[in-house]
């Protein structure tokens, strides 16, 4: 779900200043999300009015603000009871509340793949599981009326909202979902058990809403990439679908926590998106100038050939990228975020606390070796600021795909 765990990331969340509105999304879901969920990957605040959110992302279809809000479903029966149009798809957005702009990309991408005729339903329920203490279960904020609003204007049709004893009516289940070896990496590692918490009620959401496909934000990243494993792993009959992270304009991803942060150490967390982008383009000069000088001179000495044109400088970073050993892309990715994060480290005031950097295969989180030379891979990063942990992530593409 796009908000997930204690404050949807593992921190135990303070109290918002009086008199300061919020800020403005398998994963995810956070967001990365289910139960929450991220992308990530991929949370709380007690405001009860929906935070103001920023135009939408021009590449998820707008929805027009339905004419009725959405129906509210509170118990397992009434959502059986729902009728299901004939030969239209349901399609299911999993969330653990307070909504903002994030889930409503959510919502309406799930509204554009369901078509005119089909269903959206938008799942709210602050998974118990997937909490390390009560205290922070008890802090989530619940602002179920801001949430009908939002979901109704991103063109949701109900709203699945059960309490804790009706997801859970023997009390927390014995049998449970394991994440396995891909939840105890990274986000896992910082929060043992949350995954297993996590898709132990995705299963069950999806076993009760049965929808054909399931929307879950990329922000929940890790999140996202356990969904779908699960989903492969025991054959669940359902499309997993990962929309884009939305940010806010000055680069931060939105997230339900963002709302705790003050100005200043809003300042210091916006390190985590210059990281992820400082990356992004190392990777992208590097390698467009790879093209360039196999472009010029292809099969011979690239600085040659790009001399010839007159480009003097073109050919001198030729030549110099020419001597870094193959496969040397994942380092300067690696040494491209770095740099961003330690600045923010030792001069952000407030610092910025990292958890972890690191690039990984989306299909498993390990490690991306030094050495890869092509492929998909995924740089996430968790950090705090004060007393709030975010998460981020950005996907990358080495070298041509085949």
């Amino acid at each position: 779900m796009t908000a997930t765990g204690r404050t949807g990331d593992g921190s135990t969340a303070p109290a918002p200043t009086p008199g300061t509105p919020p800020a403005s999304a398998p994963g995810t879901p956070p967001a990365s999300a289910p139960g929450t969920p991220p992308a990530s990957a991929s949370a709380p605040g007690p405001a009860a009015s929906a935070p103001t959110a920023p135009a939408p992302d021009p590449g998820v279809p707008a929805s027009p603000r339905r004419p009725a809000p959405p129906v509210l479903l509170r118990t397992a029966a009434e959502l059986d009871a729902l009728e299901r149009p004939a030969g239209a798809e349901r399609a299911v957005v999993m969330t653990m509340g307070a909504l903002h702009e994030g889930h409503a990309a959510l919502i309406r991408a799930a509204r554009a793949a369901a078509g005119a005729d089909g269903q959206v339903v938008v799942t709210v329920f602050v998974n118990p599981l997937q909490f390390g203490e009560a205290a922070d279960l008890d802090r989530y904020p619940r602002t179920l009326d801001a949430d009908l609003e939002i979901a109704a204007a991103a063109g949701a049709d109900a709203v699945f909202a059960p309490g804790v004893e009706e997801v859970y009516p023997g009390g927390e289940p014995q049998v449970r979902i394991t994440a396995g070896p891909m939840g105890e990496r990274l986000e896992g590692a910082a929060r043992p058990g949350h995954f297993d918490g996590m898709l132990t009620v995705v299963a069950k959401l999806l076993h009760l809403t049965r929808p054909d496909e399931a929307f879950y934000g990329q922000k929940d990243a890790q999140q996202l990439a356990l969904i779908r494993r699960m989903v492969r792993d025991l054959n669940f009959g359902v499309r997993i679908t990962g929309v884009p992270t939305v940010r806010d304009p000055d680069g931060l991803a939105l997230s339900s926590r963002n709302r705790f942060l003050s100005a200043r150490e809003r300042h210091t967390a916006l390190a985590l998106p210059r990281a992820l982008f400082a990356a992004r383009d190392r990777l992208a000069a590097q390698q467009a100038l790879h093209e360039r000088a196999r472009a010029t001179a292809p099969g011979g000495d690239r600085a040659a050939g790009l001399n010839k044109l007159g480009e003097v400088r073109a050919a001198a970073d030729a030549q110099a990228v020419a001597l870094v050993r193959p496969g040397g892309a994942p380092a300067a990715v690696r040494a491209a975020a770095r740099l961003v994060l330690d600045e923010a480290a030792e001069r952000g005031r407030p610092p910025l606390r990292v958890d972890y950097l690191a690039l990984v295969d989306p299909a498993d989180f390990t490690e991306i070796p030094d050495d890869r030379e092509s492929g998909e891979a995924i740089l996430a990063v968790a950090a705090r600021v004060g007393d709030t942990r975010l998460i981020d992530n950005i996907p990358l593409t080495f070298g041509a795909l085949t």
